[in-house]
């Protein structure tokens, strides 16, 4: 008898295949037939008239923190993921040296958005190389399977101390130290190594993140120990400038080492056909023997601007900083007021960084992203073009749109992958077979991004809403967050419907299927703020074998464990 039979749903297998009928049997964790008619189990599941699929793999999250004090990972396990991988960009808690703690939290909290006091009490320190930081998040019951990446920024500081933490250059000592406990680290079962090379991203005191500045020979150094392991996937995020927009250093290291190098990709405006020379080059080189990896969302990179955001078109004019300290229903109360809003109004930002201005002011790229939400607005639908034809200017209607449900309401502003207020430019990444399905990052950008749930949107999106362009098909969607990202971080063992395979399952009603609107709330520790998504259509999420969902509740099934390492498929798959 069967521990675990689904039967007769839509198999969309993850392998790329046509979708076909049947049956799924899973027995000890594991997958045991897939197709044919499987006999009685102890637990059945009619999937009749349902999708079943394997569970998505988030290769970009920043649950660094939360890993320690939340079992769910919510939101990314509400979206039917079942395995992450965190410690993208350089920023993380491991290796630490004593003291070192609030810098590495003020790290976190600048360039992921995630409230340091959270971090500051959630966070149970019990480790201070990176082998004992996997071994503390091992011995906590989880929902889902986490692997975990070595960042740079926390290496460098606890190499460097003070020198790292300042981007003072390394030294041949300090590059042998850092390669000695990568070597360690993938040894003990980290998935790769992660660096931050953007301008972006500063830690909460506005420093750049420890790395930034990384000499070619530390890189080198670094990914060089990261060969001898053997595996290992090195990620990072950059601007793709000096000597990283020649990617000698990553043709180099890659074409030694044989590992991939991922970056994050997207269109610009200021270049918004930029991003096929690069495909192009990326092209070539890896024709060449290396391994570089464009990695890219399902979705514009986008803000959701509102009264409790981290950032909103109004939080710069002194008028309305006169009143930000009050709790919500108060400020809206005050910002209906005729007098305030006159002020506010005439008010310009105080903001003088142009990058921030340019943000706050670009109209043309605000929507009001309604429920359900809207990802693909076509331009006549933004505000500055609403304002124009309702004879407003355009920050009096985003004053009015601000102040709709009760001051919740959110306004979407996709800054990267919407030059052309469509989704073809992403879909030309999407088919291009050179990139990799990520940056999601789930538990990070609290304040401001809700990107967890892009998994989901996959599906609503892209295989059945689309609209506005060419769908893509489910076969395809499916593969592309399952087997290709799995098999990208060598987990063999997971990512498609097949014998000898982890029992990992989605059970969808894609008719059902549906994305709420982004929500703040207060529920991380200390009552920090976050922004999450909740999803319909769930029917089941399966992790190992054993139901951890059924129809978006949770249940008391903690299957969950650390991945350590690659992990090689089962003999039984080819």
């Amino acid at each position: 008898m069967h521990d675990l039979v689904i039967r007769n749903g839509k198999i969309v297998d993850g392998s790329g295949t046509t979708a076909f009928n049947g049956d799924v049997a899973i027995d000890g964790g594991v997958i045991t037939s897939v197709g044919a008619k499987a006999g009685a189990a102890r637990r059945e599941i009619d999937a009749g008239g349902l999708v079943v699929t394997p569970g998505w793999v988030d290769i970009h999250t920043h649950y660094d923190g939360q890993v320690t004090w939340d079992p769910y990972l919510s939101p990314s396990s509400w979206h039917g993921v079942t395995t992450i991988v965190m410690g993208n960009c350089g920023v993380g808690f491991a290796p630490v040296q004593p003291g070192q703690q609030e810098f590495l939290i003020g790290l976190m909290e600048g360039v992921e958005d995630i409230p340091g006091s959270a971090l500051s009490e959630g966070i149970k320190w019990g480790w201070e190389s990176f082998p004992e930081y996997m071994n503390a998040i091992e011995k906590m019951p989880r929902v889902l399977d986490v692997g975990a990446q070595m960042p740079h920024g926390s290496l460098r500081t606890y190499v460097m101390g003070e020198r790292g933490a300042r981007n003072e250059e390394a030294t041949p000592d300090d590059i042998a130290k850092m390669a000695a406990l990568v070597r360690d680290s993938l040894r003990a079962g980290a998935l790769g190594f992660t660096t931050s090379r953007t301008m972006l991203h500063r830690a909460k005191n506005k420093d750049l993140v420890p790395g930034t500045f990384a000499s070619e020979a530390e890189l080198l150094g670094i990914g060089r120990a990261m060969g001898d392991v053997g595996h290992g996937v090195f990620e990072m995020a950059s601007d793709m400038v000096g000597a990283d927009a020649t990617m000698e250093w990553m043709i180099k290291l890659s074409t030694e080492t044989g590992l991939p190098i991922t970056f994050a990709m997207a269109q610009v405006d200021s270049n918004p056909t930029g991003f096929r020379h690069l495909l192009e080059r990326v092209r070539n080189y890896n024709a060449n023997g290396a391994h570089l990896v464009p990695q890219i969302p399902g979705r514009p990179t986008g803000m959701l601007m509102g009264l409790q955001s981290s950032l909103h078109p109004f939080i710069a004019h002194p008028s309305y900083h006169a009143i930000a300290h009050l709790p919500i229903d108060e400020r809206v109360a005050r910002m209906r007021e005729p007098q305030v809003r006159a002020r506010i109004l005439a008010d310009e930002p105080a903001a003088k960084d142009p990058v921030t201005r340019y943000l706050l002011t670009n109209f043309a790229k605000y929507f009001a992203l309604g429920d359900p939400p809207n990802y693909e607005p076509a331009r006549e639908t933004s505000v500055a073009a609403r304002a124009e034809r309702e004879g407003k200017t355009p920050a009096e209607l985003t004053y009015d749109l601000m102040l709709e449900r009760d001051g919740r309401e959110l306004l979407y502003m996709p800054f990267a992958n919407y030059s052309d207020y469509n989704f073809d430019a992403l879909r030309e990444m999407l088919l291009n077979p050179a990139t990799a399905l990520g940056l999601s990052d789930g538990g990070a950008h609290c304040g401001l991004i809700c990107d967890a749930s892009m998994p989901t949107y996959m599906l609503t999106h892209w295989v059945r809403d689309r609209s506005r362009g060419e769908r893509l098909p489910i076969e395809m969607m499916v593969k592309r967050q399952t087997s290709d990202t799995a098999k990208f971080y060598g987990l063999w063992d997971r990512g498609v419907l097949a014998p000898g395979m982890k029992g990992d399952v989605n059970v969808i009603d894609m008719d059902a299927l549906r994305l709420h609107p982004p929500q703040m709330v207060f529920d991380l520790p200390a009552g920090g703020r976050r922004l999450i998504q909740r999803a319909d259509g769930y029917k089941y999420t399966v992790v190992s074998g054993e139901v951890t969902f059924v129809d978006g509740k949770a249940t008391d099934a903690m299957p969950g464990k650390l991945i350590r390492g690659p992990q090689p498929a089962p003999r039984a798959v080819d």
